[in-house]
């Protein structure tokens, strides 16, 4: 584990690019059914293992890290999506790679606030990926599902953080709590003197993850509409973590929602019933197992 900061982004992406990713419970347990069910008759697929591990977005990065290292090795593009890169690497030999998987809760048994966070944080990635994909559609956006799955992605390198450094993640947990007016960047910069985002993209560039998924995930191409349309999501998701109700959500709300609006070309009413409802329904969200 990492109890000190680190020197600068480098150093954190080194420390961070060949750490073991735990990947959520329900998809270790997953991951045996499948297994046994696909020794007995080989009938599992790769839509349905993407089906199974889309909604665990460290489970999600591990598959697509491990792929694009394979592609980088043999000179090749890596595929977008996770049900790509299933089929790319096979059945057989996913489940080979991935057979001796930690879970996130006993990775963080010693450390029940950082579990808590963590948990916290893949919540709010599945809402923000929701948002995504509704966005997407609406937009009629021909890389709806790669929009998806950057917003189900884009705080990866805060799940790592709690998974590899959980004293530093709760310390900027509890800074952010005591005052919700501090920016979340400026409270990175004083724990861990990098700026997450900056990690992240550093990661993805430094595992060659696919072209696309990394400029989506890239906020400071902001002007560009798929990057607009995961940034809002992730926005969205994370100012409402607590609720539309709550104080820090009721403070962002309506920028967030003006600039839904005018993504989507509607009006702000009609903007803000859409995200409202896509709030109450959400079937490509799954409880945290």
């Amino acid at each position: 584990m990492i109890d000190e900061p680190l020197s600068s982004l480098r150093a954190w992406t080194q420390a961070f690019s060949d750490a073991e990713i735990p990947v959520l419970p329900g998809s270790v347990a997953e991951m045996a059914q499948l297994h046994a069910i696909e020794e007995a008759n080989g009938s599992v697929d790769a839509h349905t293992l993407a089906d199974s591990f889309g909604n665990d977005p460290l489970m999600t990065l591990k598959v697509l890290v491990h792929v694009s290292r394979m592609c980088m090795r043999q000179s090749i593009e890596p595929p977008e999506a996770l049900v790509g890169a299933i089929v790319m690497q096979g059945v057989g030999p996913f489940f080979k790679a991935f057979a001796s998987t930690p879970d996130v809760l006993s990775w963080l048994r010693p450390y029940p606030e950082a579990l808590s966070g963590l948990l916290k944080v893949i919540t709010r990635a599945r809402r923000a990926s929701n948002f995504a994909l509704r966005f997407a559609v609406h937009r009629q956006d021909e890389d709806v599902m790669v929009m998806q799955e950057a917003a189900l992605l884009h705080d990866f390198a805060e799940m790592l953080l709690w998974c590899h450094a959980p004293k530093l993640a709760t310390e900027m947990a509890r800074r952010q709590k005591a005052d919700f007016h501090i920016r979340s960047a400026d409270i990175q910069n004083e724990v861990l003197g990098i700026e997450l985002v900056d990690l992240g993209q550093s990661l993805m560039q430094h595992w060659h993850l696919p072209e696309l998924l990394r400029q989506t995930t890239d906020d400071h191409n902001a002007h560009h509409p798929k990057v607009r349309t995961v940034m809002l999501a992730v926005r969205l998701a994370r100012h409402t973590q607590y609720g539309w109700q709550d104080p820090h959500a009721l403070a962002a709300l309506p920028d967030d929602i003006a600039d839904i609006a005018q993504l989507l070309t509607l009006s702000n009413d009609a903007a803000r019933r859409l995200v409202e409802g896509l709030d109450n329904v959400q079937p490509s969200v799954k409880p945290i197992q």
